[in-house]
């Protein structure tokens, strides 16, 4: 179908042996279906041909991606990884939760009763607090962060991720963090603060400010999932700045490319409808800042929200830093190319981060 947006796949264990199991993603709905080895190779190289231009393969000590240029030239690059967990194969095993909603701070945040059920309100939230620590989790591991990792959520709001990442952290993972929650509402500072108190988590704090305005000292991770517009991108400046080897901003509100956008660049076909250029202008906005964060030496990705559904913003930006030299000469050249393409003069993370225009 030609609304076919994202395939993943998993081997999965059934009766009649071991299979893959293919999730197609579509722009309105998912469908899921199973193949054996044969056919999960030849799905693969059809829409390989017919609809994707990239594939990425995670490994236990290893991930891969595959980019296909329009020339048909091909590249695959590989990098080793801290080693993974082998998944479990189980087709229909209750899903295995990285929360556990019987902690107190859960039944004083509001998602469940004083026994630990998930309140019936709250189930979607938990779930969907569930889903953003699995996708962290992984995030977390390709870093290769330190045990003592310092981590900043930028806009923690109620503190459900802030409270879900120490609790993984901790005791998922065995490590102490020290996280900070930074908030503008006096109110929900001080709430969350007693809460992690209470409840006895000694590295866990939350802070009076704003994304812009709060100062940070050396970091390792770097977290906005609330920032709107230009917000997001002095949640990444700051992160570059203080030297963050993991970045991670879920985007919305791309109100300042569209302005920036000429009227030059608006007589191109695919800008002449507004639905259409809204889209575009948050497009270029997002390739902008992965281009600038790679140009500062971080291998940035863009990824979805598989199971936020709800929320038409549903992408996520993460940036984490890489080992190897950036070619800044060759990742410049191609922030230029592009805004010169569509007569953008700044983007607001070239100002965030005090540099020169590309």
């Amino acid at each position: 179908s030609d609304d076919l947006r994202n395939m993943y796949v998993k081997p999965v264990q059934l009766k009649a042996g071991r299979f893959f199991s293919f999730d197609f993603k579509f722009e309105t709905r998912h469908e899921v279906k199973n193949f054996d080895a044969d056919q999960a190779k030849e799905q693969v190289q059809q829409l390989l041909e017919t609809h994707f231009l990239q594939a990425d393969l995670f490994g236990l000590e290893a991930d891969s991606s595959l980019t296909i240029f329009s020339s048909g030239k091909m590249k695959l690059k590989s990098r080793k990884i801290a080693k993974r967990e082998a998944p479990d194969m189980q087709h229909d095993r209750q899903k295995k939760r990285l929360l556990n909603p019987t902690e107190v701070w859960w039944f004083q945040l509001g998602l469940t009763d004083r026994e630990g059920n998930i309140l019936p309100s709250m189930q979607h939230k938990f779930k969907q607090i569930n889903r953003y620590t699995e996708i962290l989790s992984g995030l977390f591991k390709s870093a290769q962060l330190t045990d003592k990792m310092r981590v900043v959520d930028m806009g923690s709001g109620k503190g459900y991720l802030t409270f879900a990442l120490y609790e993984y952290l901790q005791n998922q993972l065995n490590l102490k963090p020290l996280i900070t929650g930074v908030e503008m509402r006096e109110d929900l500072v001080e709430k969350t603060n007693a809460i992690a108190q209470h409840s006895g988590l000694d590295g866990l704090n939350f802070a009076l400010g704003s994304i812009a305005g709060f100062p940070l000292e050396a970091i390792e991770v770097l977290i906005a999932l609330h920032a709107c517009d230009t917000a997001t991108d002095d949640a990444i400046a700051a992160g570059i700045k203080a030297g963050a080897k993991l970045i991670v901003c879920a985007p919305c509100c791309h109100k300042q490319i569209r302005k920036e956008i000429t009227a030059g660049a608006q007589q191109h076909p695919a800008l002449q409808f507004g639905i259409l250029m809204e889209r575009q202008a948050e497009i270029l906005t997002d390739t902008l800042r992965a281009l600038i964060m790679e140009y500062h030496g971080y291998k940035s990705q863009i990824m979805e929200f598989v199971e936020l559904e709800h929320s038409p913003k549903n992408l996520l930006l993460t940036g984490i830093k890489s080992a190897t030299e950036t070619d800044k000469e060759s990742i410049g050249s191609r922030i230029k190319s592009l805004k010169q393409e569509y007569g953008i003069k700044v983007h607001f993370l070239e100002k965030a981060l005090g540099i020169e225009p590309f």
